[in-house]
């Protein structure tokens, strides 16, 4: 059985679907290694415009695989520090794939995202969810730090800062309403429409300017890890005028108001 599903629902949009549903989608070695080859290759089809991840069975991802978590590829003959390294290093290097992505990820999180889960479905760009889903740091709980696969770095930018502190030290769950709230999640859904939601959403981001959505993607990232306003103000400048000067879509999209019509960019 595969444990990592690809789809394609609707016109442009790839589904991901992390399906070890017994282990709740655990991030074990044999889920996480194909999860990342699969990242990879959906990065290099240009059929796909908006990338969807979701979680079979009734979990989106319930962090490390305590019981079973399969073996790491390429550590023979090393030692348990060095297997280590490298063993964060791949997980490390799933969340940086999500980020690297020329494409948008929408995070269908329809269940429980604890610990390593709810690091993953951080590092998507748009985040919904089921009402049946939760959020857990869940590392200090198991006497560890709550920091892992980039979530000390990703919540405080998501939820602020004090938000993200009394999470993380507090090993709670955060349940789909608090979610919503507090702008871990975009939108709330029930369970049975939250595919249909994310592919709804996708066709409509699908719909735009290719390079317009890559580049506001990736704007959107380094944002985040900007300096300061005026770096950053420099980066956006230079994208919008990349778009305006390579492309007709300026003139398409007046043309289509004017026509009371779609924009049809051809980028």
């Amino acid at each position: 059985m595969s444990f990592v599903l690809l789809d394609q629902p609707r016109p442009h949009v790839t589904l991901v679907t992390l399906n070890r549903p017994e282990r709740m989608n655990a991030m074990a070695f044999d889920v996480m290694v194909p999860f990342r080859e699969a990242l990879e290759e959906i990065g290099r089809d240009n059929g796909t415009r908006v990338v969807v991840v979701t979680g079979a069975g009734r979990g989106f991802c319930s962090g490390a695989d305590l019981e079973s978590p399969g073996r790491v590829p390429g550590v023979d003959g090393l030692t348990v520090p060095t297997i280590a390294l490298r063993s964060m290093e791949l997980l490390d290097d799933v969340i940086r794939a999500l980020r690297r992505l020329h494409q948008p990820v929408i995070g269908a999180v329809n269940g429980p995202a604890i610990g390593g889960g709810l690091c993953l479905a951080l590092a998507t760009d748009i985040r919904l969810a089921s009402d049946t889903a939760l959020f857990r740091a869940a590392g200090i709980n198991n006497g560890l730090t709550a920091g892992e696969l980039g979530l000390s770095y990703l919540l405080p930018r998501a939820i602020g800062a004090s938000r993200a502190f009394e999470i993380m030290l507090s090993g709670r769950d955060v349940d789909a309403a608090e979610a919503e709230r507090v702008g871990l999640v975009s939108r709330t859904v029930p369970g049975d429409k939250l595919l249909d939601t994310a592919y709804e959403l996708a066709e409509r981001i699908a719909a735009f300017s290719r390079p317009g959505v890559e580049l506001t993607k990736r704007m959107l990232w380094s944002g985040l890890d900007a300096a300061s306003l005026e770096s950053h103000m420099g980066h956006e400048g230079l994208g919008q005028l990349f778009v305006r000067l390579t492309t007709r879509n300026f003139e398409e999209a007046i043309q289509a108001r004017k026509e009371g019509r779609p924009p049809e960019f051809r980028d």
